[in-house]
């Protein structure tokens, strides 16, 4: 089954890049059925940078099954960033896979460095990369989109 939420996350980043944002996509998954889905959404309608997919996968999450969190499990193309990972540990969620890694901004290492509070609690187990051959392609268009939005916002001069 992890294969087929990947490939319906990957549809789903397709959507995003279709609406002019950053290919990205999630779902969340409980008792093996779809519950919440989210692209990423920072640049449309309007900017808004805490608008990635894990994120609003989660904001999208029914309500009356959040006290079963851990039996849920986040498929994203990407590997979490940190502002992900850390709403993934929060939000307690049971497993993570995702299809891409990435090299400049995911945050799975993160996992043997957290603070006491955290490591003391559950953390997700994280899964991935699983579905490189679809989802590296979506992960390179979605690095060269970002380098030019930060570049084209914020110019750097170097000695």
């Amino acid at each position: 089954m992890d294969i087929e939420f990947l490939k319906k996350a990957a549809k789903i980043a397709r959507e995003a890049e279709d609406s002019g944002n950053i290919p990205v996509g999630a779902l969340i998954t409980f008792e093996g059925k779809i519950i919440s889905e989210g692209k990423n959404a920072v640049q449309n309608p309007d900017f808004h940078p805490g608008r990635h997919a894990e994120m609003e996968a989660l904001r999208n999450v029914p309500v009356h099954l959040w006290p079963k969190s851990r039996q849920m499990t986040c498929y994203t193309t990407l590997e979490p960033c940190v502002m992900c990972f850390g709403s993934l540990i929060l939000h307690r969620i049971g497993r993570v896979v995702y299809g891409a890694a990435d090299p400049e901004g995911g945050a799975r290492y993160l996992t043997e460095h957290l603070p006491g509070y955290y490591s003391r609690r559950e953390v997700p187990e994280f899964c991935g990369p699983l579905l490189p051959e679809l989802c590296d392609p979506l992960y390179l268009r979605a690095a060269e989109k970002f380098n030019r939005l930060i570049n084209k916002k914020s110019p750097r001069t170097h000695k």
